[in-house]
């Protein structure tokens, strides 16, 4: 089930889906460590009249996000339970609490007692053993901790605080998964809880609140959250949100209103591009920690087809964000990055691993060390570490931060390129293999050939400007070569379009790979062509040709016959599932060779098609399913919203300047 709210401050992410159940709090980390796991924390309903449902029942919902900004507007209907629940929702943007303000309306007439259960299923640090939950009366709190993890659920019912009314009216702390025990959320259902006040081990607590509902009447129901590294930390978040709930809740809406801000020309977008585009940037920066990590996806239901996730930086996918973020001026979390990426750059190779946890330990990978001729390497995806140095140059060219960029040569650009300029055939000049940006082949590729001709020549900028002239000699030559080996070994004539990959055997012959391949695009998207050159138009069109889906609404594939969770084996129909990325990558181009504000409408046409294949709530998938244009794989995908931003810009730039004319 894919993400459909996502709430997060930089160091708290809190991931709900469709019924409002919380599947997902990572904490201290975006990313790491995942204290639910996709598993449910949930909110149920007990009425007087001896009835129980939980919201992942038979509810009628309505869910999105108010305007421009990361707090939830949801509500819920029960027409059996005469019942309507109105949330707010919103991971404060200063503190580690996520809040939760509920109206609970009676629709029935004559006056009713009502109660909320708050179900938290916790495996802290992603594991359930040694866990504890408790009842901590001192703040009419639950907690449950381990270590130096504390999470403390609090909340009232009203407008003010009492110390005789309004406080958690029942609490239940019990075992789960051993002994039969399915866990305390259970005990929720006849309306009565144990008042069970700790348990240990593998466990989870539920908390109720009483609300006396007159006829046709409302109540309201503050909760919350805090996550801290001890019980004071805690305690003193949640003192202050007997006070300061509101006002909390008031500034964060306005703080990321004003955060999402950042193009004055959003009225010549259909609304609905608009509204994916600003949410697109809120979302995004829900994906990025604090210390520098932009996360790929945090939506851990991937697990359930491969005990593996997204929850990692991906040199590629952040360095692309980083390009689009620093094009609405976002330096606050692209200058961490790069400063990440410094960090955790190894001496020998000087190239990024296939990925990182945002602590900047090495992710887990399926690339081995050893080859399949027997010998042995380090793996990587050199368009990675290219793609960082890219990145680099652009936001060098945004700020003109000299300082920080002398720091970034010495302690990046400088030791990448070199590796770069060297992990190189010496007669053909490509570079050695590697693996692709699907992470599926070992070879040397277009999209990674293009993105290291673009690194060298972005480094030999860098050396020019900070007087090292052999290096930019050096850069500048071996960026030279690596274009002309494109044009040399790439393209083939009788296909008309460029080899996806080449293989350079043990003799010297090289072996071309000439399925079509979406990320082609490269060769224009990185500046080694021109847009409108005869090889990219005609490597542009083979991809409209042959990757376009024939089914549904369309889309993109990735490439001719892909299989990585493919819906049917109709593959002239539907080459490959629509991909929200490859289908923005068409629109680029037809951005790119327009020559006038009419020739803009190919590219808004897939803008609108990638609001359509959006949530409703504007979070965007890695894919779609062809026929239904639901998600598939995870969701939200930070490259996909990264991507929908950089595309928009660039739309909009267009059309500003052909509107000038």
């Amino acid at each position: 089930m894919p993400r459909d709210i996502v709430l997060g401050n930089g160091e708290l992410l809190v991931n709900l889906d469709r019924h409002l159940s919380v599947r997902d709090i990572y904490y201290p980390y975006v990313g790491w460590a995942n204290h639910v796991g996709g598993y449910r924390c949930r909110i149920g309903v007990w009425t007087g009249e001896g009835r129980f449902s939980w919201l992942d029942d038979s509810w009628e919902w309505r869910i999105g996000y108010e305007d421009a900004t990361l707090i939830t507007q949801c509500t819920a209907r029960s027409r059996d339970l005469g019942l309507l629940l109105t949330f707010r929702q919103a991971v404060a943007h200063d503190r580690n609490l996520f809040l939760q303000h509920v109206i609970v309306e009676n629709l029935w007439d004559g006056d009713r007692d009502v109660r909320l259960f708050f179900a938290h299923d916790l495996r802290i640090d992603e594991s359930d053993i040694g866990d504890t939950a408790l009842y901590y009366p001192y703040e009419d709190a639950m907690v449950h901790y381990k270590r130096d993890r504390y999470f403390l659920f609090s909340g009232y019912v009203g407008e003010v605080v009492s110390e005789t009314s309004g406080r958690i009216f029942q609490y239940a702390c019990g075992e789960k998964g051993f002994r039969g025990a399915e866990g305390a959320w259970r005990d929720a259902e006849d309306g009565v809880l144990s008042m069970n006040a700790i348990a240990q081990g593998s466990v989870d607590s539920v908390a109720s609140y009483s609300l006396a509902l007159p006829a046709h009447g409302r109540e309201t129901l503050r909760v919350w959250m805090a996550a801290a590294a001890s019980l004071e930390a805690a305690v003193t978040l949640h003192a202050s949100m007997k006070t300061e709930f509101d006002e909390t809740m008031r500034r964060t809406g306005a703080y990321w209103k004003a955060y999402g801000h950042r193009r004055e020309d959003l009225d010549k977008l259909p609304p609905r591009v608009a509204e994916v585009f600003v949410r697109s940037i809120l979302i995004v920066r829900t994906q990025c920690d604090k210390r520098g990590a932009i996360l790929a996806s945090n939506d851990s239901d991937i697990m359930e087809t491969a005990r593996a996730h997204y929850s990692y930086m991906w040199p590629r996918d952040g360095a692309l964000a980083s390009a689009a973020l620093d094009k609405i001026g976002v330096e606050e979390i692209t200058k961490p990055f790069f400063e990440f990426c410094a960090r955790v750059l190894p001496k020998n190779p000087a190239a990024l691993l296939h990925k990182y946890g945002p602590d900047g330990t090495v992710g887990a990978s399926w690339h081995a060390y050893a080859t399949p001729d027997g010998g042995r390497e380090t793996p990587i995806q050199e368009d990675g570490t290219a793609l960082v140095v890219w990145s680099l140059w652009r936001h060098f060219e945004k700020y003109n931060d000299t300082e920080f960029a002398a720091r970034m040569y010495e302690a990046f650009v400088k030791p990448a390129s070199d590796f770069m300029a060297s992990y190189r055939y010496a007669d053909s000049k490509l570079p050695l293999p590697s693996w692709d940006l699907w992470e599926e082949r070992r070879g040397t590729h277009i999209y990674t050939t293009s993105t290291v001709c673009a690194a060298l020549f972005a480094a030999a900028q860098f050396a020019a400007i900070f007087g090292h002239d052999a290096d930019r000699l050096k850069y500048q030559i071996a960026g030279e070569e690596v274009r002309q080996s494109i044009l040399t070994h790439f393209w083939d004539n009788d296909a008309r379009h460029f080899a996806r990959m080449v293989m350079v055997h043990a003799d010297g012959a090289i072996e071309r790979d000439l399925t079509v391949d979406s990320s082609s695009y490269a060769v224009f998207a990185f500046g080694v062509l021109l847009a409108d050159d005869p090889h990219v138009t005609a490597m542009m069109e083979a991809i409209g040709r042959k990757l376009w889906v024939h089914a549904g609404a369309g889309g993109v594939a990735r490439y001719e016959r892909d299989y990585y969770f493919h819906v049917t084996d109709d593959f002239a129909k539907v080459p490959g599932n629509p991909w929200i990325i490859c289908t923005l990558w068409l629109a680029e181009w037809y951005i790119a060779t327009a020559k006038s504000s009419h020739d803009l409408a190919r590219s808004l046409d897939l803008l609108e098609w990638v609001g359509v294949c959006a949530r409703h709530t504007g979070i965007l998938s890695e894919q779609v399913n062809p026929f239904t244009l639901e998600p598939l794989s995870v969701a939200p995908l930070t490259w996909s919203h990264a991507q929908f931003v950089n595309t928009t810009i660039e739309y909009l730039d267009a059309l500003a300047k052909f509107d000038g004319v």
